[in-house]
């Protein structure tokens, strides 16, 4: 890491601190995500330079993998027969939520093929690369696809703060982790070029989860993070959500932000009534239902599922289904878009 880089990260993470020592003060949920990714995201728009190194985004991100694969059970395998139903009402949330935000991205400029992939709920980084393949505009897609998941991630814990209580917002409590489990620590070494190799979708996270999820359902092994432990994880993950808007000017960020907004919030109420099917015809809590349905990404949601204590396995099974489904689907139905007009053609 040159000295540019060092300085860049050593700002983010002592910026993402002071937001997360303020939200905990004031008391707000999920301080140590939102704290560091609302201060990231504020000192970006305003030309700060910060940022958190792709490498050491994925060492924290294997060990959320860890923590989150470490909640199989083997009674996990009862629950199993339940998903399908629940699995078939994410997808058809998923189109639907899809063509009701595209519709308004078309509203504000979006050519087809840019409104579609911007909308698309997961996968963001294929959303970005594919839709630019197929002729739409890769740096409105990209904005729109970050700014969904930073929305998603501010708008949630709130809402089950006030739904539950206060209660929702709360980091899981202290535990005392076995150190003989530590040493699934040291694999992730090996873990995270294994994933690249492997070419499995968001390999940081996947392979450390599925691995650990082997080890636990086979009772053989779990991790479980202390408090300070998991506090600290968020920190470095909340910092490296919010420095990704970096050179965005505040003005331009305030309109793509108007506009992500309302597609999410469009997004959102469409899924919460197909969580509430969830609900009553699985059983599912309400909770749980619409954060394994909301649209942002695997990593954030698998982050305030681990957090908030629901059912991460549930929301993780749902959030991967639903990313492998549209990286199948979603070239497929590109090519029944008209391709977007560029000036010269």
């Amino acid at each position: 890491m040159g000295r540019r880089d060092a300085r860049a990260l050593a700002i983010s993470l002592g910026v993402g601190a002071v937001g997360g020592g303020l939200f905990q003060l004031i008391g707000l949920p999920l301080a140590w995500m939102l704290g560091p990714l609302v201060a990231n995201l504020i000192v970006a728009a305003r030309g700060v330079e910060v940022r958190v190194p792709e490498r050491l985004r994925e060492v924290f991100l294997g060990v959320l993998g860890l923590v989150l694969g470490s909640q199989v059970t083997p009674q996990l395998a009862e629950r199993v027969f339940d998903w399908p139903l629940s699995a078939a009402l994410l997808l058809a949330g998923v189109a639907v939520s899809t063509s009701a935000a595209a519709a308004w991205y078309r509203r504000c400029g979006f050519d087809s093929v840019s409104a579609w992939f911007a909308s698309a709920p997961g996968a963001m980084t294929a959303m970005i690369l594919m839709g630019e393949k197929c002729g739409g505009d890769p740096r409105r897609i990209a904005i729109a696809q970050s700014l969904r998941v930073v929305l998603v991630v501010l708008i949630l814990p709130p809402l089950f703060w006030v739904w539950e209580g206060a209660s929702g917002g709360e980091v899981a409590a202290a535990v005392d982790p076995d150190p003989a489990s530590l040493w699934m620590l040291l694999a992730l070494p090996l873990l995270l070029p294994l994933g690249r190799w492997l070419r499995l979708p968001t390999p940081a996270l996947l392979t450390p989860l599925l691995v650990a999820g082997l080890l636990s359902g086979l009772d053989i092994a779990s991790l479980e993070l202390p408090d300070w432990g998991l506090s600290g994880m968020l920190w470095v993950l909340g910092s490296a959500i919010g420095s990704r808007f970096r050179g965005l000017s505040s003005r331009r960020l305030a309109r793509y932000a108007f506009q992500a907004l309302v597609a999410t919030l469009v997004a959102l109420a469409v899924l919460a009534l197909f969580a509430e099917l969830i609900h009553h015809l699985v059983g599912v809590p309400r909770d749980v239902a619409l954060l394994a349905l909301a649209p942002g990404g695997i990593g954030e949601m698998a982050i305030l599922a681990v957090a908030l204590e629901l059912d991460p396995v549930f929301v993780a099974f749902h959030h991967l289904l639903r990313m492998v489904v549209l990286m199948l689907v979603a070239p497929l139905w590109a090519r029944f878009l008209p391709l977007p007009q560029r000036p010269g053609r």
